[in-house]
C-alpha cells in the first residue's frame, strides 16, 4: 500500500509504503553508501555472508553482515531450531570475527532482542553498550561491541 502525505512546509509530496520494492532499497543502499564513502574517503565496505543449506536446498542457518572502515557489523545471525545449541551459531561467529580480522577490522558490533539471544552474544565475548526498553513491546533492543 502507498499513502501520499503532503506538508504545506514542502512543496512535494511523500509517498508511504509499507512494502516496498528490494529495488528500491537496494537503491536507497546504494546511494547512502556513496555518500558516506564520499565523505569518508574510505572505500573499502564488503558484505559478509555465510549460509548453510540441508540436502533440499533450504537454508537451514545464515550470517549476514559487512565491513568498512576497520569495523565489522554483523546484521543477521539465525539457525534453524534444530541446530541450536550445537555449536554452529559459535563456528559461524567465529568464522564472521575472522574475517572481519582478515579485512583489517578491530571491533563488531551487533543487535539482538531481548528474545532472542542476548546471553549467546555475552558469552562470546560482547558487551552490552545499549538497550531500548520496550521494542518490541515486553522485550528490549541490545546493541553489543566486540574489539578484536
Amino acid at each position: 500500500m502507498t499513502a501520499t502525505c503532503s506538508s504545506s512546509r514542502h512543496d512535494r509530496d511523500v509517498d508511504i509504503e509499507d512494502h516496498p520494492s528490494k529495488a528500491d532499497i537496494d537503491e536507497l543502499e546504494e546511494l547512502l553508501n556513496e555518500f558516506n564513502f564520499a565523505t569518508t574517503g574510505i572505500r573499502d565496505g564488503l558484505e559478509v555472508a555465510i549460509f548453510e543449506r540441508d540436502e533440499a536446498g533450504r537454508m537451514v542457518a545464515g550470517l549476514y553482515g559487512w565491513t568498512w572502515g576497520g569495523h565489522c557489523e554483523i546484521d543477521m545471525l539465525w539457525l534453524d531450531e534444530s541446530l541450536r545449541k550445537q555449536g554452529k551459531g559459535t563456528l559461524m561467529l567465529r568464522a564472521a570475527e575472522e574475517e572481519a580480522r582478515r579485512r583489517g577490522c578491530t571491533q563488531v558490533t551487533l543487535g539482538s532482542h531481548g528474545f532472542q539471544a542476548p546471553d549467546f552474544y555475552l558469552r562470546h565475548g560482547y558487551t552490552l553498550v545499549a538497550s531500548v526498553d520496550d521494542y518490541p513491546r515486553g522485550s528490549s533492543d541490545n546493541w553489543f561491541l566486540k574489539r578484536l
